[in-house]
């Protein structure tokens, strides 16, 4: 097999294993696959009255059949049920059946709680691999700045927990915790120690982002990127051998500690996703339900997804939305239950260990003092139409730059790719505190209220005098000269963030995008929220302030500003909408401000779908041509069946079996002369009736099985697909029955049937393919990768395929001549030229003249 040109993407996705790039020289094992359905009394492994190993599964980068995998647990479901009263063992058997898909998503719900649960106490199984990601992302942070000399172990907040000379005011500086000036130079102040800490921080940031690439470009390509849009695509029915795997597991566990303590602009949530996802994956095999069942195994990665989520952001609920509304592309009631239960496992989990130390579940608990008023729905709206516009700039930025990796040579040199994204980062990121802190502190800072006690500079405000007490509800008050130093650096990290995340993401170490375009939108918010508040305090008697913004009034809260800006930033990435809500709510807890939250997470989709209805995942999974059909996505087009399907005019014909008239050799040439993962079959030459449909990997692994078990199967047995043998010379070598592995009842679409209900049948029902007939003669097949080619010329404006179905109403040639009799065809479906008739009848529109794909 020819290794592709990117080690990270060694499949082009497409199609049903090929996508809209033309992959060559990859073999049998890599061409289109025209999988079929089957029949539920068809028995798929009878064909030696036992099982045929290899028969009904599926090769590397195939699409599964939905509609088949059904049918096989219905069948065995059957058979378990008619067994259960036979005796006790039967009995169990059933019920353990029967809870094995609630036991799985238990372990996979524990499982993600133990292993993402960010952990920082180090009572918490601080030794174990249940506090890998946090507990090392957080230390191997803080190491970029210093040490902590008595507990190596401890981060910086951590290790001034401890000391008994640190006041509340200076709570982050202690004798304890060391920075490299002072250990290296011995200077705690000074440029000697400035230039000392920043050179540390520099060699920190590379050091851990070549040691992520490295790992990542050795051991497990398939650990990087966030793995969301390759979830998705599996979940859809593809299948990527490794990429739910325990060697991925383990190295993209290792290299997202690595790629977040380097400072890089990502974050962790998505990637947690992916590493769930494994960890359901890997517990489905302990069960045979689900190890020998693709499409049962998807309902539990669906739940597994929800249970990702559930532990990344501490929001049971909204996991479960994620997976139904981002992720899931078959979400049956019961999988809905068991994500639910999946989630409250993990996030169970999660709540007993006390990952955040303050008895809450939720990542960024906020506390406001004073409820929103209607006049701010203005800002709030307006803070939507920037989380649009920065996910409709965001998404073309970053398509644009990664289409420019894989096409020139700087995609070749990875490591070196990172190497110069870390320096520049790192470079740049030091100076500005707020981009120097880890971004998942910076959200939190944005989100804070300013109380009494905060020493923020966000809250450096010019205090009232002749205030006598603390209290929580404290008026606006104008700005001091902190606050504006700080909305300079915000303004200067708003750049530094947009720029960088367009180019970090994508890049060959583990990247999500959750936090990154939240802590854009926490940025601009929290700006336009303090301008809203000096405008309410030196305006006061505008109209739209003076009824709720009196003199002394605590009137704005800058905090609740960043928390709409965030979710409005993320809506216009992800184009989520109300699993974003609730995941934004239950991380803050902030369940009185949903209302705000709503409206600039809907007014940011509309926005963004002004530019494009893609999602930053969707646009990559198209970048990479995966064989994925966006449910959200309509089809408005007017073309046909018949201007889609295969064999066009300048296409080889059509190959296909006949019912009883081929040999053993006549199969095998068949099969070595094409490309194609499956054939119609036909009654005979004459009548060219479908009969059903055989698959290419059934009909070799059936023939080579017949050869070792079966005497006298020679090359020229005859192949019977027939239900009786029909008589054959008594010299005749024994024929070979092959009806068991031939799939009855192929979905089938009539010539002038719509694409748009094509499109929406292969959405619904997970098709690989279907058969384009006319009266029962097969005139051609689309499969999922004509569909995505369709689709992909009608995005970029290619001329109609063919006028509007209501021009032509019947545009199928005729199955018979003038003179009355079928059309010739030789072992394929190629129809007679119509030129060559003296007369063309009206029935004779030309489908073999439309105009090629």
């Amino acid at each position: 097999m020819e290794v592709s040109s990117d080690p990270y993407l060694p499949y082009d996705g497409g199609g049903d294993n090929i996508p809209l790039r033309e992959l060559h020289k990859r073999g049998t094992h890599y061409t289109m696959t025209n999988g079929g359905s089957i029949n539920s009394s068809t028995h798929l492994l009878d064909l030696l009255d036992e099982p045929i190993p290899g028969v009904g599964t599926y090769d590397d980068f195939h699409t599964i059949d939905w509609v088949r995998e059904k049918c096989k647990d219905r069948e065995r479901h059957r058979r378990i049920n008619s067994k259960k009263k036979e005796s006790a063992w039967e009995m169990t058997k059933s019920l353990y059946d029967a809870w094995s898909g609630w036991l799985v998503v238990t372990l996979t719900g524990l499982a993600s709680g133990d292993l993402l649960a960010p952990l920082k106490s180090r009572r918490a199984l601080a030794g174990a691999l249940a506090g890998l990601i946090d507990i090392a992302a957080d230390w191997m942070t803080d190491l970029k700045e210093g040490i902590c000399l008595n507990d190596l172990w401890y981060n910086h907040e951590q290790c001034c927990w401890r000391s008994n000379e640190t006041t509340f005011e200076e709570r982050d500086k202690c004798p304890q915790w060391k920075t490299w000036a002072e250990l290296i130079i011995g200077q705690a102040e000074g440029p000697g120690s400035y230039i000392m800490n920043y050179i540390m921080y520099i060699f920190w940031a590379l050091s851990f982002a070549f040691l992520a690439v490295s790992f990542v470009k050795v051991f497990a390509p398939y650990a990087c990127g966030s793995g969301i849009p390759e979830i998705k695509t599996i979940l859809s029915g593809f299948i990527i051998r490794g990429y739910l795997g325990k060697w991925t597991l383990m190295i993209k566990t290792i290299t997202l500690v690595l790629a977040v303590a380097s400072g890089l602009s990502l974050g962790k949530e998505g990637p947690l996703v992916h590493v769930a996802c494994c960890c359901g994956n890997i517990f489905s095999y302990l069960f045979p339900k689900y190890s020998t069942n693709e499409a049962k195994k998807r309902e539990v990665l669906s739940a597994a997804s929800a249970a990702g989520v559930s532990v990344a952001f501490g929001a049971p609920i909204g996991g479960v939305l994620f997976s139904l509304e981002e992720v899931s592309y078959y979400f049956p009631l019961k999988t809905l239950w068991r994500s639910f239960f999946a989630a409250l496992v993990a996030a169970f989990v999660l709540r007993s260990i006390n990952p955040f130390g303050n008895s809450r579940l939720v990542l960024f608990y906020v506390e406001y003092h004073t409820p929103w008023y209607l006049f701010e729905l203005l800002p709030f709206i307006l803070l939507g139409v920037f989380g649009g516009l920065w996910g409709a700039f965001f998404i073309r930025a970053n398509i644009a730059w990664c289409r420019r990796r894989k096409s020139t040579k700087f995609g070749k040199y990875p490591v070196l790719e990172v190497i110069i994204v870390a320096a520049i980062t790192a470079v740049i990121a030091f100076p500005n505190p707020y981009t120097r802190l880890n971004t998942s502190e910076l959200i939190k800072e944005l989100f804070t209220d300013c109380g009494p006690l905060e020493s923020s500079s966000l809250c450096d405000y010019r205090n009232d005098m002749n205030a006598s007490k603390i209290v929580d509800d404290i008026p606006d008050r104008p700005a001091g000269t902190g606050v504006y130093s700080a909305i300079w650096q915000l303004c200067l990290a708003l750049i530094f963030k947009i720029i960088m995340t367009v180019f970090t993401f994508g890049i060959k170490v583990p990247s999500g995008l959750f936090i990154p375009s939240m802590a854009i939108g926490a940025i601009a918010g929290r700006i336009v929220g303090i301008a809203v508040e000096q405008l309410a305090y030196y305006h006061h008697d505008w109209f739209i302030f003076k009824e709720w913004c009196e003199v002394g009034a605590d009137c704005i809260t800058p905090g609740l500003y960043a928390m709409v800006g965030a979710a409005a930033c993320l809506g216009g990435v992800t184009r989520m909408t109300v699993s974003l809500v609730v995941i934004v709510f239950e991380l803050t807890g902030g369940l009185e401000y949903i209302v705000p939250l709503m409206a600039a997470v809907m007014t940011s989709k509309w926005v963004g779908d002004a530019f494009g209805r893609e999602g930053i995942y969707e646009a990559h999974i198209r970048l990479n041509g995966y064989p994925f059909l966006d449910a959200k996505e309509e089809f408005t087009h007017t073309t046909l069946a018949a201007d889609v399907m295969r064999p066009r005019r300048s296409d080889p014909p059509l190959a296909v079996l006949t019912q009883d008239n081929m040999t053993v050799d006549d199969i095998e040439n068949l099969i070595n002369e094409t490309s194609y993962n499956g054939f119609p079959v036909i009654m005979s030459k004459e009548s060219q009736r479908l009969v059903g449909f055989a698959l290419r990997r059934d009909l070799t692994i059936a023939i080579e099985s017949a050869r070792k078990k079966q005497e006298g199967i020679v090359g020229s047995s005859r192949v019977c697909f027939a239900q009786h043998t029909p008589s054959l010379p008594a010299e005749s070598p024994r024929p070979l029955k092959l009806r068991s592995i031939l799939d009855m009842s192929p979905f089938t679409v009539t010539d002038h049937t719509p694409m748009e209900i094509v499109v929406d049948i292969f959405r619904k029902l997970g098709l690989r393919q279907c058969l384009v007939t006319h009266n029962g003669i097969v005139l051609g097949i689309i499969t999922k990768k004509n569909i995505l080619e369709h689709l992909e010329q009608l995005k970029q404006h290619v001329e109609p395929l063919a006028p509007p179905w209501h021009c032509n109403k019947k545009r199928y040639p005729p199955s018979y001549g003038p003179d009355g009799k079928p059309r010739p065809r030789l072992n394929n479906v190629q129809l007679k030229p119509i030129a060559e008739e003296r007369e063309e009848t009206e029935e004779e529109v030309h489908l073999l003249n439309s105009t090629t794909l």
